[in-house]
């Protein structure tokens, strides 16, 4: 589509190149709800239209997506591009309208509701368009690409999965004080409503921030005391392949904390941080016994074969990805625990010490 042509195709105006989701008060976005629908009305009422209308997505594919650079920081992000995509409101697109729907009612009500809530309650309401969360998320996905507001703008906040522990203390306003070094191993939960999130005070001294994605190398970790012997904070998202894992699913998910992801392109710039891979490495193989590795599962060298055709892994990180596929093995973090189960501790303290990272 031509430059000149975009802001027409959009229903909110338009950027040359960067497209994002806005965050945006109550208000704005139920009008932009009712911009949609208007828009979507006069087009069926018109006589040179198809007689069911399409809507103007952002594009949510690997075409459409490039890596942006912070100017300020070392932060890169997926972003997405004002190329459009074209979906209908026929059968599954239907969603859509039924999504939008739900939110303008939340927020008219001054909600905030969880995906998994919202799916339960469309469930219910249109059991034909929504027979599992996939679907709820994508068509959420769908409404933030043509609105062009976040998801949390929406009414619609993630689950609360994540905890933390470590050298930090948060202050709610109105609320008593929570030093998160004194926790048991579980940690303090993080809530997924990020307008809660923005009003915390925050103190710490903590020179690293520990990112573990299995919750019992988490605990592991916080029964260790490791913030009392490195200052830093460990962070769990629970429930997801390690980032300190050997196998590609691990790295698919240091990437999408590292760049975002293509599914939420247009919030990505928001959320993406320069993590940086820290556990296990090809110089680390000879630490782990060889009944401990595992062959590479169908599904484990998919994830690999779509990793290293992306543009965006780092030279670093292919080099690695190359040699496990190589191989043809893979290898857990728990594969360290022969040395002791105090050793992760001391490994990940060493690693970190010595720059031992990418």
């Amino acid at each position: 589509m031509a430059a000149a042509g975009v802001a027409a195709a959009s229903l909110f105006g338009a950027d040359c190149r960067l497209c994002s989701a806005d965050i945006l008060a109550p208000a704005e976005v139920r009008a932009r709800i009712e911009v949609a629908v208007l828009n979507f009305l006069a087009a069926l009422a018109s006589p040179t239209s198809p007689a069911i209308s399409v809507l103007p997505l952002i594009s949510r594919s690997s075409a459409n997506c490039s890596l942006r650079s912070g100017l300020l920081s070392d932060v890169s992000s997926v972003y997405l591009s004002y190329a459009f995509c074209k979906r209908s409101l026929m059968r599954e697109n239907n969603a859509k309208a039924f999504v939008m729907e739900l939110c303008y009612k939340i927020l008219g009500e001054g909600k905030l509701v969880h995906q998994r809530e919202l799916f339960y309650k469309l469930l219910s309401d249109s059991p034909q368009y929504f027979s599992c969360q996939r679907h709820v998320n994508r068509a959420i996905q769908d409404v933030v690409a043509l609105l062009r507001c976040t998801r949390q703008s929406l009414g619609v906040m993630a689950s609360s999965r994540g905890a933390l522990i470590g050298r930090l203390v948060l202050h709610e306003p109105d609320e008593e004080q929570i030093d998160c070094s004194i926790l048991g191993a579980s940690g303090h939960e993080i809530t997924g409503d990020l307008n809660v999130l923005s009003k915390l005070n925050l103190s710490s001294d903590a020179r690293y921030i520990i990112v573990v994605e299995k919750d019992a190398i988490f605990q592991r970790l916080a029964e260790d005391r490791l913030y009392n012997q490195l200052p830093c904070i460990l962070i769990t998202a629970k429930g997801y392949p390690d980032i300190a894992t050997r196998n590609p699913a691990g790295l698919a998910i240091l990437c999408t904390y590292k760049y975002g992801s293509i599914s939420m392109g247009l919030e990505s710039y928001r959320y993406a941080c320069n993590v940086k891979w820290l556990g296990l490495r090809g110089d680390d193989l000879q630490l782990i016994p060889e009944s401990a590795f595992q062959e590479l599962k169908p599904r484990d060298l998919q994830i690999a074969k779509s990793l290293l055709s992306s543009k965006f892994l780092q030279e670093s990180h292919r080099a690695e990805l190359t040699l496990m596929v190589e191989t043809g093995k893979r290898a857990e973090i728990e594969a360290l625990y022969p040395h002791g189960f105090d050793f992760l501790g001391k490994y990940i303290a060493r690693k970190i010490v010595q720059g031992d990272y990418i």
